[in-house]
């Protein structure tokens, strides 16, 4: 027999960056809320503790802190036609569970979107026309704009204590920024990180080459730091453990040490772990939510009422959960109608590997997740289009996150894979080399997308979440133009040997090959109820009183990571429910 908990005003769905949130702008407010996480409860103390976390073993060959396939995954197709099978392993994304979810493993890359992100198709259109566009490219723009989410960057920036240099403060330029940012209300909570020798010699080729070389904005302390919440942070020590991994040092910003130091203990709060929710209870008509049900840490099937459902889970499974629950239309890439799994994105990785000799000590071991330096001079408006053959943008990147030999050793092109001359290369290779990398953005189209499989189900009896997902032209175009800047640019450095990783012409998106965890779309946000699932508010324009902050509100992925953005949307869609929605209880955009 099904338990029935007290109703409550908000249940939220995942304990990460956007749950974590929801929960301590909706408690400030008076509500009393009830957060459901699938995973254990994690801590700095005792999880992440020195010297248990900083094992290779366990963190990334075991993935200790990283959601268990076993019982829930997706399945994944490159098209429409061919069979989807189970991801087993985890390959190209790390979805994360857990207190502090994604977040806690993440690297601390943390930037703001570019104003133009926001009117991508828009942008488009008026810089080239609108048969520009490829045809099944279905960008869309952004229901908000930069000048919106701006308190909203800043405020999380600060929660996050991130460390950068601003480029432009009220409009005006400040020199060693990024002067193609949008425009900040005051600098970073903490200046930059130390660089290291990678990120010096990336100045020195970016300078030589006419571009703009800036620090990458690092969600990893430079400094001891208090945020706005009471929470302390200490100095990043370098310890090259940080994807993958919680952190031991209280450096890297986390939900774990941000923001639940506050929420641990509130009145109002409540924190129930190991709670897998299965769906969203609606009403008949299917234009209300009355709470969820959720199996408990004993395996009991519970129904938790509530006013308001904020799906706060990875991007992926709020998008499941809908398809789950029967909130909106699934999408059909047939007829292209339908707007629950429409848009799904990824992101564009590449690599540029640099071999010196033995005058170039890199120092691999080292290493901070978000630190660095970049250049957006290939990025937003900076692309032309009509010359690089591709929409969209990207960065280049020094960064040195921290090398092990549990991670993997680079070597340099012509050295195989085993026996003595695999080790005569690792020798060479691993103190004396280093990597940039080429993060682009990826468009959304009328074949990517997320439904329900039909064959596979999950081990509570779900079908799983399919993903439709490969690269198209443009993608492949934009790697290959990216990858040929940044080579040019590493030649200014004069390494021994350099080996980039282009995507080739009529390449298929590899599952098993990490390349970032940013998957994006499926549940996006938009100005029409008929393209998209949510309104400018991350508020369903099916269920009103359903939200669902997160990266699967993006209508495409631009060239950034997506953290930043999700941190500020989320804080937006708080807003928009303390200052509107509970005032008035209903819709907030009428369709």
């Amino acid at each position: 027999m099904t338990i029935v908990k007290n109703k409550v005003d908000a249940v939220i769905v995942g304990m990460g960056w956007t749950g974590a949130i929801m929960a301590k702008e909706l408690t400030d407010a008076g509500l009393n809320v009830v957060c459901l996480e699938r995973g254990p409860d994690r801590d700095t103390q005792p999880d992440f503790a020195y010297p248990r976390v900083v094992d290779e073993l366990e963190g990334s060959v075991h993935r200790k802190y990283l959601q268990s396939l076993n019982k829930e995954t997706v399945t994944i197709r490159h098209g429409v036609n061919d069979t989807a099978v189970p991801y087993r392993q985890m390959g190209s994304f790390k979805p994360g569970t857990g207190v502090g979810g994604a977040g806690s493993h993440w690297s601390g890359c943390h930037f703001r979107a570019l104003p133009e992100d926001f009117k991508v198709r828009s942008n488009i259109e008026q810089r080239y026309g609108k048969k520009f566009i490829p045809q099944g490219m279905t960008i869309q723009d952004f229901p908000v704009s930069y000048e919106d989410l701006e308190p909203h960057f800043d405020h999380f920036e600060y929660v996050c204590g991130t460390s950068g240099k601003a480029g432009i403060i009220n409009g005006k330029y400040i020199e060693g920024g990024n002067p193609f940012e949008g425009s900040r209300t005051r600098d970073f909570a903490l200046p930059p990180n130390p660089n290291y020798l990678g990120g010096e010699l990336f100045y020195k080729a970016a300078r030589e080459m006419g571009y703009h070389p800036y620090p990458i904005p690092a969600s990893n302390a430079s400094g001891p730091y208090v945020n706005p919440y009471g929470c302390q942070m200490g100095p990043c020590n370098f310890c090259g453990f940080c994807s993958d991994y919680g952190c031991l040092n209280y450096s890297k910003a986390s939900p774990n040490a941000c923001i639940m130091p506050v929420l641990r203990g509130r009145k109002g709060f409540e924190l129930r772990t190991l709670a897998q929710v299965l769906k969203v209870n609606l009403t008949a008509d299917k234009k209300k939510a009355t709470g969820v049900t959720y199996l408990d840490a004993q395996g009991r099937e519970t129904e938790q009422p509530a006013d308001i459902v904020l799906l706060c889970a990875f991007s992926l499974f709020n998008v499941h959960l809908m398809l789950l629950s029967g909130i909106g239309v699934p999408y059909d890439p047939v007829s292209n109608t339908g707007t629950i799994g429409r848009n799904y994105s990824y992101q564009n990785l590449n690599r540029v590997s640099l071999f010196f000799d033995e005058t170039v000590n890199a120092n691999q071991f080292i290493g901070i997740g978000g630190g660095g330096t970049t250049i957006d001079d290939l990025n937003g408006n900076r692309n032309d289009s009509t010359k690089s053959g591709f929409i969209g943008g990207g960065i280049v990147w020094a960064r040195q996150p921290g090398g092990g030999p549990v991670r993997g050793i680079a070597t340099a092109p012509g050295v195989p894979n085993w026996g003595s001359a695999w080790k005569k290369g690792v020798k060479e290779a691993f103190r004396h080399s280093f990597y940039y990398e080429v993060q682009g953005s990826c468009m959304a189209y009328q074949d990517a997308y997320l439904s329900l499989d039909p064959t596979y189900k999950d081990g509570f009896g779900r079908p799983l979440l399919r993903m439709t997902f490969d690269w198209h032209d443009n993608e492949i175009k934009a790697s290959q133009y990216l990858v040929e800047k940044a080579s040019d640019m590493c030649k200014v450095l004069g390494p021994k040997a350099i080996k980039g990783d282009a995507k080739k012409d009529g390449d298929h998106y590899n599952v098993t090959q990490y390349q970032s965890t940013h998957t994006c779309g499926g549940a996006i946000m938009g100005h029409d109820p008929k393209t998209s699932a949510l309104n400018r508010y991350l508020q369903s324009w099916d269920v009103s009183n359903v939200f669902a902050p997160g990266a699967n509100a993006f209508p495409q992925n631009n060239g950034y990571n997506p953290t930043g953005m999700v941190g500020a949307l989320t804080y937006w869609c708080a807003k928009a429910v303390r200052e509107l929605y509970l005032k008035n209880p209903g819709p907030l955009v009428q369709a």
